[in-house]
């Protein structure tokens, strides 16, 4: 059987839907219809991944996801009908791994699950992330691009670890900084980052105008991609 996902969501509608789509594409699935109830089922079955919903009948979806943080690095996707950016980067920052916006695609959400669990199978194996044509040594401090070795600066190294090491997932505003500077006042943070993330997409991407790598999530952070190849 493929990983073990738990669907934690109250609307039956919406666990049928994504229950007979994930099983078709040979998941085990697991549901849960309240916070309390998903917080107990990750703990008794372990699953590989979680789909949360936010909007929970018992508590709000950020507590369910806190209260798993404290002991479980499992992958959460956040599932919502809330569009508004501070509610996204709070789910973030208090360890979601990645979110998607009711109503939402399939193929979209599929996608975003199989680099979830991607992610967590390279944190098993060698640090060595290649995307296109770049190639992150995280062991050696190495990059290449076309095979060629980037220059880049401390700072710049840095950066792009952060988002190698989380490849796939949005990294907050609020995260990059605090990993990177190792700041925690970030109200400068939007300015820094721009800044370093221009300079880095001027080395790796093949046009910075339109970059295919680091992924911009406005008024959340970045994302950098992991190409289909990769």
């Amino acid at each position: 059987m493929g990983a073990k996902i738990l669907i934690v969501d109250d609307e039956p509608q919406i666990r049928k839907l994504l229950r007979v789509t994930l099983q078709a594409h040979g998941f085990t699935t697991i549901e849960a219809a309240t916070g309390q109830d998903g917080i107990i089922q990750t703990g008794m079955i372990r699953p590989d991944l979680i789909i949360l919903d936010l909007g929970l009948p018992d508590m709000d979806g950020t507590k369910a996801l806190s209260q798993i943080r404290e002991w479980s690095t499992v992958p959460i996707i956040v599932v919502t009908v809330r569009d508004d950016e501070e509610g996204k980067v709070y789910a973030l920052d208090h360890g979601a791994d990645d979110y998607v916006t009711k109503p939402f695609g399939m193929s979209e959400l599929m996608a975003r699950i199989r680099v979830a669990l991607r992610h967590i199978a390279n944190q098993q194996d060698e640090p060595v992330l290649k995307t296109g044509q770049l190639t992150i040594d995280l062991a050696r401090r190495i990059v290449e691009r076309n095979g060629k070795p980037v220059r880049l600066t401390p700072t710049e190294y840095d950066l792009l670890k952060t988002l190698a090491a989380n490849a796939g997932r949005v990294m907050t505003h609020r995260q990059l900084f605090q990993q990177v500077w190792k700041e925690h006042n970030y109200e400068t943070a939007g300015h820094y980052l721009r800044v370093y993330i221009g300079y880095l997409r001027k080395k790796i991407e093949d046009n910075p105008a339109q970059p295919s790598l680091i992924i911009t999530e406005p008024g959340v952070g970045y994302r950098l991609v992991i190409s289909s190849e990769s």
